[in-house]
């Protein structure tokens, strides 16, 4: 691909994705059990002659779930790019090197032990998920913390903690029903509480990802040139890792383990437009954002009367993503 064609699909994809972001909240907002058209919808927020029935849809179960669908899949697409931008890997997905399991853990033990706690998920999973990535980025160290190893350190560690996890579940068997839905990964019955609790964590990391741009192209460069450049190499992939324990924790802590996202989005756009943090980085936020409250809609209409697990549909749509790159060789 050649610098203007690059550039031409930069400058599409910043058009054109926005839009289809607006047009996925607006399809999040109008689709449902009871159909709510656009001047219905714009009538709710201008409070123009709105019917109180759709007033109650839109405002207390439909925008709140999409606000938090925006929310986890930036969180999650963002966490995703910066993995796989600091350990020069692909495969460096929150959800399969371990982080998201170790903020998971965190979550299910205090839902199932400390019940009291609720309140406080967000910073419990998200201090599991740094925990985690912390003893994942010791165990790999060895002069230093090559990508590799921190790839070969994630999957075992991501093994270990599913064990404990479902040991908790085994011996807390009577307690497990209310956690299992979470598991699966989904957004169903949230409200303005969970935002309420997420928010302040998701926006904080977001917004620190403007920070991460400059150090996640240096590191693109290899260690070695990042260091002949002045760079504390060390110093900038853990605090990445860091801030990629944050996004995945505050995910986690509301909508489960959600699987794909931060690996499929910014594929996509890293295939559309290049490893060019400054771009990829905003995009693979508004891409996330865009696919969780789509597949969310989707999930909870498309099998009507069944509500499905957003987890298991974009488990469904994830996984043939993967093997597509993997049979054109886009991830060796």
């Amino acid at each position: 691909m050649n610098v203007h064609q690059r550039s031409r699909r930069r400058k599409a994809a910043f058009i054109l994705t926005p839009i289809l972001l607006l047009f996925i909240v607006f399809y999040g907002l109008s689709y449902g059990s009871v159909p709510i058209s656009f001047q219905q919808i714009w009538a709710v927020f201008t409070s123009a002659d709105s019917q109180p029935v759709n007033e109650k849809i839109i405002m207390n179960l439909r925008l709140p779930r999409v606000l938090i669908g925006l929310l986890v899949g930036a969180c999650l697409a963002a966490a995703g790019a910066l993995l796989q931008g600091v350990m020069k890997n692909p495969l460096a997905d929150p959800g399969i090197i371990g982080v998201s399991a170790g903020g998971g853990l965190a979550a299910i033990t205090a839902m199932i032990l400390f019940p009291q706690l609720s309140y406080l998920l967000p910073m419990l999973a998200f201090l599991g998920a740094f925990i985690t990535a912390l003893v994942i980025y010791l165990l790999a160290w060895d002069k230093g913390a090559s990508p590799l190893k921190i790839i070969l350190a994630g999957v075992a560690i991501n093994a270990l903690l599913g064990a404990v996890t479902n040991g908790i579940m085994v011996i807390y068997s009577d307690r497990v029903q209310a956690v299992l839905p979470w598991l699966a990964g989904g957004l169903s019955g949230r409200s303005w509480y969970h935002l309420g609790f997420m928010a302040p964590y998701a926006l904080i990391g977001l917004a620190l990802t403007v920070f991460a741009v400059k150090p996640a192209n240096l590191l693109l460069l290899g260690d070695d040139s990042a260091k002949l450049l002045g760079q504390k190499v060390e110093l900038q992939r853990f605090l990445l890792i860091v801030l990629s324990a944050l996004l995945a924790g505050t995910a986690v802590s509301v909508a489960g383990l959600i699987g794909f996202v931060g690996l499929v989005v910014p594929h996509a756009f890293r295939l559309l437009i290049g490893d060019d943090y400054r771009f990829l980085l905003p995009l693979s936020i508004l891409g996330g954002a865009a696919l969780v409250v789509l597949a969310d809609t989707i999930a909870r209409t498309w099998f009507d009367p069944i509500e499905l697990p957003v987890g298991i549909l974009l488990a469904a749509l994830g996984a043939p993503f993967f093997l597509y790159l993997l049979k054109k060789r886009r991830l060796m």
